[in-house]
C-alpha cells in the first residue's frame, strides 16, 4: 500500500463519485488515500473511461529516486518528461497571435 493522490480539473461528476468511494475528497477535485497498487490501477482505468474533457493527475508514493511517480491524462500546461529517469514537468510553450 502506499498514498496516492489524484488532482481531477473539469471531470464529470459521475468520475468524482466514482474517485470518492476509494478515495478522501480534501478539497474539491482533489482525493488522497493509501491504497495498493492494484486498487491505484483500476482507479486510473475508471480515469481513462470516465474523464472525457478534462485533465488528471495521479501521483503516488515509489522506491525511487525521487520518493514518488505520477501519470497525466488530458490535456495540461504541464508534460511530463523523464531525464535520465528522473521523472520531471515542463511547461507547455505558449505562442502568441503573432507568431
Amino acid at each position: 500500500m502506499s498514498m496516492c493522490v489524484v488532482v481531477t480539473e473539469a471531470v464529470p461528476p459521475r468520475l468524482r463519485g466514482r474517485l470518492a468511494v476509494w478515495l478522501l475528497e480534501i478539497r474539491a477535485g482533489v482525493y488522497v488515500g493509501d491504497i495498493s497498487r492494484r486498487v491505484r490501477e483500476m482507479i486510473w482505468f475508471q480515469v481513462g473511461e470516465l474523464a472525457e474533457q478534462g485533465n488528471v493527475v495521479m501521483a503516488w508514493a515509489t522506491n525511487t529516486e525521487s520518493g514518488f511517480d505520477f501519470i497525466t491524462f488530458g490535456e495540461n500546461a504541464r508534460i511530463p518528461v523523464d531525464l535520465e529517469g528522473l521523472r520531471l514537468v515542463k511547461f507547455k510553450p505558449q505562442f502568441t497571435e503573432s507568431e
